[in-house]
């Protein structure tokens, strides 16, 4: 029972949808609200739950072609804040920024891209920004925030929520941090290698 803490607002921004569906409906059984961008909004409501906009929380819509949706303070701020630090708290009540518990993320596919032999204008717009930034920034509060980097640790956090319910313990979620630093590394390993050549 080592610092459990309970996962009450997920945020999810996924590239590849499928998979997701076990894990959305586990954690809608526990009572966890959504909060999402896009398409992956538009799916998790055509399952039937109800997810809050990204937009509606941050005041912004999707700019630039859909280069800047997530990246924003009450975004980062939600994910970031230390649930146990005074100030930290004091500002999420002043900014209005709500609390992040769980964030689910699956990468644009980069790799993917360059192996098809896609333009460099096509690849240039696969390089993720805002989705590693998610990765980073729940990595790092892993204290108080689970990180899933990639669809390949849903069925992971969904093992863990049928033993725990809607919570995990530092354990889990320095685990999940680990494989986070993990996939972000690879990933910017390859745009690096892409750059290179």
């Amino acid at each position: 029972m080592a610092e459990r803490k309970q996962i009450k607002t997920a945020l999810i921004s996924v590239f590849h949808k499928d998979g997701l569906e076990e894990l959305l409906a586990k954690l809608n059984e526990e009572g966890v609200k959504f909060l999402s961008t896009g398409g992956t909004q538009q799916f998790i409501e055509s399952l039937g739950y109800d997810c809050q906009k990204v937009e509606d929380v941050t005041t912004y819509p999707s700019i630039l072609g859909g280069r800047v949706k997530t990246l924003h303070p009450k975004v980062f701020g939600g994910i970031l804040a230390r649930r146990d630090n005074k100030g930290d708290q004091e500002q999420m009540k002043e900014y209005e920024i709500p609390s992040i518990d769980l964030v689910i993320v699956d990468l644009y596919p980069f790799e993917q891209t360059v192996a098809s032999g896609a333009s460099e204008a096509d690849i240039i717009e696969k390089i993720d920004i805002g989705g590693i930034s998610l990765i980073r920034a729940g990595a790092k509060n892993f204290k108080d925030v689970v990180i899933i980097p990639s669809k390949a640790e849903y069925s992971v956090l969904l093992d863990i929520l049928k033993e725990k319910g809607n919570a995990t313990d530092i354990e889990d979620r320095k685990m999940f941090a680990e494989r986070a630093f993990g996939i972000s590394s690879h990933y910017d390993t390859a745009i690096h290698a892409w750059f290179a050549k």
